[in-house]
């Protein structure tokens, strides 16, 4: 039995719409939009919404169903790992997940819900690293901490059951260029490679945040003028500062002989154009990609409840993990 599709679900770009288009929020996702639509991070509301998230992740997410899974935490291994096991693990892969905000915020504990999804689902063990964030802690710590957790991971796989050769690496917003930029210094290192990228509306280019045109009116739950903020804490500088070769991954040139990856973002998001454009500079490095375009979904509007389009959403990632992952 084949499953519709609903409608605003693509697997190609609509090029009538863009980042600077500002595309109305999807009326599947205006309750989500209500609830957490106009965050501002700075510098003085830094430190208060790092105080408030756990509350507000908790209210937006809900608790998420734990039945049949076990969770525990390694912490000696770069900032911490929080580790999500189903009780009859089938998979022999393993995922690597990565918690988003905008590099200044956010904790391992935040992709609980969709660990616990993805283990429930595919029977596969789900690995969350927690990293040091910017301003305090610029690049390179952030990826130093998640490059730890996949070497610790991909040395004590044969201990979970986990075949390294199986082990997809995927994020949130931050986490996905993150996982991006882990991908890459992977590539560099040689040797086992992940299996697949899963890419989830990846913050990925700095160069975003250098636009100005995108700064009012503001997109939706992440602005322009957050990424800017949360770029320059990371790079320790404007758009475009020199750190290191895998700060930013959309600037890698060459992307030959990445693992296979999903993108997938949402045509209200900020990320919309860079997204679109790093998944065709792969596909243009022949690497396989899959792409997903949700119309007027905003930034996490994956999170939103009873919505048909998000569900699809998930369901695709979801299928690409146990596709790379099993």
């Amino acid at each position: 039995m084949t499953t519709q599709v609903p409608s605003g679900f693509r697997t190609e770009p609509d090029m009538t719409v863009s980042t600077v288009t500002r595309v109305p929020t999807g009326n599947e996702f205006i309750p989500l939009d209500k609830q957490a639509g106009m965050m501002t991070v700075n510098k003085w509301l830094l430190k208060p919404i790092r105080t408030l998230m756990p509350t507000i992740a908790d209210r937006l997410l809900g608790k998420p169903d734990m039945s049949g899974l076990w969770t525990t935490e390694i912490a000696d291994v770069g900032n911490g790992i929080l580790v999500v096991r189903p009780q009859a693990q089938t998979a022999r892969g393993a995922v690597l997940l990565i918690h988003g905000g905008g590099y200044v915020m956010g904790r391992k504990e935040d992709v609980l819900a969709k660990a616990a999804a993805f283990a429930r689902d595919i029977g596969v063990a789900v690995f969350c690293p927690g990293y040091r964030v910017a301003p305090e802690n610029a690049y390179p710590a952030g990826l130093d901490d998640c490059h730890a957790a996949w070497c610790w991971l991909r040395d004590n796989a044969e201990d979970y059951g986990v075949d390294p050769a199986r082990i997809v690496i995927g994020g949130y917003s931050a986490g996905g260029g993150m996982a991006a930029s882990l991908a890459q210094r992977i590539s560099d290192d040689g040797g086992t490679q992940p299996s697949g990228q899963l890419l989830v509306y990846p913050m990925a280019d700095d160069q975003t945040a250098a636009k100005r045109e995108l700064d009012k009116p503001r997109h939706r739950v992440w602005s322009n003028a957050n990424n800017l903020f949360g770029w320059t804490s990371y790079l320790g500088g404007p758009p475009g500062t020199d750190v290191g070769p895998y700060a930013v991954p959309a600037r890698r040139q060459d992307l030959s002989g990445l693992p296979t990856a999903w993108v997938g973002v949402g045509t209200s998001d900020l990320f919309l154009d860079e997204s679109r454009e790093y998944a065709r500079r792969l596909r243009e490095a022949r690497v396989e990609v899959s792409y997903v375009e949700i119309e007027g979904g905003i930034h996490g509007f994956d999170n939103a409840e009873g919505s048909p389009l998000a569900d699809a959403f998930n369901a695709s990632a979801t299928e690409f993990v146990r596709t790379h992952a099993v």
